[in-house]
């Protein structure tokens, strides 16, 4: 698994490249939703990631956001976003990530978030513990969810969904220290991993979204369920219909799944 983590944090560094040189850059934006973006950068991004891991693991199946997943199915496959924090980067705004995971069989086996802006690379393989820039990370130690900083994020059919986390954000706002919304799923599990949130959800999230940053999580210490508490969160619905991820220390989650089952018993 040595072999496949180390190509993939290089293979994050180099799209990194690309959308540090396209920071403040942007031209072309695309718009495949009101208010989901695409931009000039993800695509570039996006194309070199597709380019290196079919030369280079032509049997592993690909599961990008812009270019969706391989029709054949096979044991591994690569989760991929080239640029996760689009409407941010669109704007200029410095919270945006690569992340790339590798699955075995539906497992998580590795898992790269890169921040090319910070230069923060935060990596994990199953069973090895979780790095940032080569340096060991842990979770936070806080088990009182009224002391938790924590960290969500909004579905991009807010207007028009009733799936939309604005009754659970009144809830945990109310109940956390405090509730913050940097716009990168990426990056939002990978400072759960590393201490400087200590929870995280969100709803309707893709397998891309996510996979890298859980594996983070789990190999720093933390727990990681749906918003309804099911282990597979890669696969499984939450309360709503919808796949969502719930991302902790551990220690405050069930806390956290108690504040969601209050917020689905009113709905």
């Amino acid at each position: 698994m040595s072999d496949f983590l180390s190509f993939a944090q290089g293979l994050a560094r180099e799209a990194g490249a690309i959308l540090r040189e396209g920071y403040g850059r942007v031209q072309h934006i695309q718009f495949k939703g009101a208010v989901d973006l695409v931009t000039e950068y993800d695509h570039r991004s996006e194309a070199l990631i597709l380019s290196r891991l079919r030369a280079t693991y032509p049997a592993h199946r690909l599961y990008a956001e812009e270019s969706g997943r391989d029709a054949e199915a096979g044991e591994y496959e690569w989760l991929i976003d080239p640029l996760d924090g689009t409407v941010n980067f669109a704007h200029a705004v410095p919270c945006f990530a690569v992340s790339l995971a590798l699955t075995r069989r539906g497992q998580l086996q590795a898992g790269v978030v890169y921040d090319p802006l910070r230069d923060e690379l935060f990596s994990a393989a199953a069973g090895g513990g979780a790095m940032l820039n080569g340096e060991p990370i842990r979770v936070s130690a806080e088990v009182q969810l009224e002391r938790a900083l924590l960290t969500t994020g909004f579905p991009y059919d807010v207007r028009t969904s009733p799936v939309n986390n604005f009754a659970e954000f009144m809830a945990f706002y109310k109940r956390a220290q405090a509730v913050r919304r940097p716009g990168s799923a990426a990056l939002d599990c990978a400072y759960v991993a590393c201490g400087r949130f200590d929870g995280y959800w969100e709803h309707k999230m893709k397998p891309y979204d996510i996979g890298a940053g859980a594996l983070l999580v789990r190999e720093a210490g933390g727990r990681v369920t749906t918003l309804a508490g099911e282990e597979n969160f890669l696969g499984a619905a939450d309360y709503l219909g919808a796949p969502s991820i719930l991302a902790s220390n551990g220690h405050i989650h069930a806390q956290m799944l108690a504040v969601l089952r209050e917020v689905e018993s009113r709905e």
